[in-house]
């Protein structure tokens, strides 16, 4: 014998004995049931099981839980010079947005996204972060590693956009009648890509009133509906941020001309021009 515990261990061991005394035959059969019993993921040949079509409908979307997004919410720092505010394209105050989500206001983290960047949502699901806001996370030598800033912004415009609240003409602007004249005259924006539609929330911000979108393919969204994949973005969220551009009373319009240039013999002005990204 090399070895023997105490005789309270061994008395535990000898109730529950680790070599078996016979051998438990089962057939394949009994197994695979019993097997199904037990299995939480659905069979691969499986002929009662719900069909899934090769659209990507059937892959989980990457994104917070609201008990994941608190806790990573908490874990920033609140850098006085924040570098993740500077390494960001579009300038979003993300200390105070993460701040709103700490407190559970998730309508104010997506007030301040969206006032910044109208395509708030399509940037937290498709921006790449590691090379921007997130590789300037202070955070980003210790161990559990720099806040999952796109995460926490998708999570905030994504509840944002469960509220089905629309976006509303600023009321600090004078009504539209006392408006000066060359807020009225006609802008016109070819393509309904994510240039556009930002270009168009932020004039129509502004107070301009008769903007239109000129869109030639038989859907919108361009590059963002076209080329990205759905399981990346899925279609309702480029129509969530349209539908808020077109709350503000923008209109999308078919364009039929195939030559572009014989646009500018149809409008009387053309101030804006947004190529589709």
């Amino acid at each position: 014998m090399l070895s023997k515990d105490l005789p309270d261990i061994e008395s535990i061991l000898a109730l529950n004995p680790r070599v078996k005394t016979h051998a438990q035959i089962m057939s394949t059969a009994n197994k695979k049931k019993e097997k199904k019993h037990w299995k939480r993921n659905p069979e691969r040949g499986c002929d009662s099981c719900v069909k899934l079509e090769n659209n990507f409908d059937d892959i989980k979307h990457t994104t917070l839980s609201e008990r994941g997004a608190l806790r990573e919410a908490l874990r920033c720092l609140k850098c006085a010079d924040a570098p993740c505010q500077k390494s960001c394209p579009t300038n979003l105050d993300i200390k105070s947005f993460i701040t709103s989500i700490s407190n559970k206001n998730y309508y104010g983290a997506a007030r301040a996204i969206l006032s910044d960047n109208p395509l708030g949502l399509t940037c937290g699901m498709v921006c790449p972060t590691s090379d921007l806001c997130v590789g300037g996370c202070n955070l980003h030598a210790s161990e559990e590693g720099p806040i999952n800033i796109g995460g926490l912004q998708q999570f905030a415009v994504e509840v944002f956009s469960m509220m089905g609240i629309a976006q509303i003409r600023n009321p600090e602007l004078p009504p539209s009648s006392e408006m000066p004249e060359s807020y009225h005259i006609p802008i016109a924006l070819i393509g309904c890509g994510p240039a556009s539609v930002s270009c168009a929330s932020f004039l129509a911000r502004l107070g301009y009133d008769n903007i239109t979108i000129f869109e030639r393919q038989k859907y919108i969204g361009g590059l963002s509906t076209s080329e990205i994949p759905q399981f990346r973005l899925p279609y309702e969220v480029v129509q969530f941020e349209i539908d808020l551009m077109k709350d503000l009373g923008v209109k999308i319009c078919r364009l039929l001309i195939h030559d572009v240039t014989l646009l500018f013999h149809h409008i009387p002005k053309v101030l804006y021009w947004a190529e589709i990204w």
